[in-house]
């Protein structure tokens, strides 16, 4: 089985490759097959760790205190589980042309409820965060624990974060200094840039290198 495994692997790799001269049958095979096999996971995952742990197992609880022969004290407060699992299934209203209109309440209450934690993340992360990573380095210069490079790197830092966001600074018209100044956030974006796709490009070739080898040592070191 582990050597029909690998013949499989091989198979669908170079399925998956041979777009590189054009499209074809095997392409199509190897691309719709990846695409059947990830949404049927991802159904059953979002079924065993979305469905059944936050709302089948919760509404089953919440009613089943109000079974005949069963005490009723604890129900009332567990029939309150009804009511997010409710407005979870008006999501499947777009199922319907008429009853479309029933996504906009969990539409509103989630992103109204996503909207109040991820904007103090983002204000913590993005905001405050970069200006004490900005500022920080000039307190380790006052201590005199800061190298020579190090006071290199921090100054340059600084200029970056000023010159790349007067450059988004769209109130005053881009003239004289304003203009320099942004003109230097540019080449700051453009280094920026060029890195993260250089990175992006590091991560397709370590993933091409990685089928290469596995081509070469498993597949072809099965039948050499």
């Amino acid at each position: 089985m582990e050597l029909f495994g690998i013949w499989v692997t091989a198979f669908l790799t170079l399925c998956i490759y041979s777009f590189l001269y054009r499209d074809n049958p095997f392409y199509r095979f190897a691309e719709h097959l990846f695409i059947g096999v990830s949404v049927g996971y991802g159904i059953v995952l979002s079924i065993h760790q979305g469905f059944i742990p936050f709302a089948w197992d919760p509404f089953w609880a919440a009613v089943k205190p109000f079974w005949p022969g069963i005490p009723r004290e604890a129900g009332w407060m567990g029939l309150l589980k009804l009511i997010p699992i409710a407005m979870g299934l008006l999501f499947f209203g777009g199922l319907s042309p008429r009853h479309t209109w029933l996504i906009r309440y969990p539409s509103a209450i989630l992103v109204g409820f996503g909207s109040g934690i991820s904007i103090p993340l983002m204000l913590q992360t993005f905001i405050f965060e970069q200006t004490r990573g900005t500022i920080e380095p000039f307190a380790a210069i006052n201590a005199g624990t800061l190298s020579p490079w190090g006071i290199v790197e921090a100054v340059l830092m600084v200029v970056g974060v000023v010159c790349t966001l007067t450059y988004f600074f769209f109130s005053v018209e881009h003239r004289g200094p304003i203009n320099w100044l942004s003109k230097v956030g540019i080449g700051f974006l453009m280094i920026g840039f060029g890195s993260a796709f250089g990175n992006t490009v590091m991560g397709r070739v370590a993933l091409l290198i990685q089928r290469v080898d596995f081509l070469l040592n498993d597949w072809l070191g099965t039948i050499f």
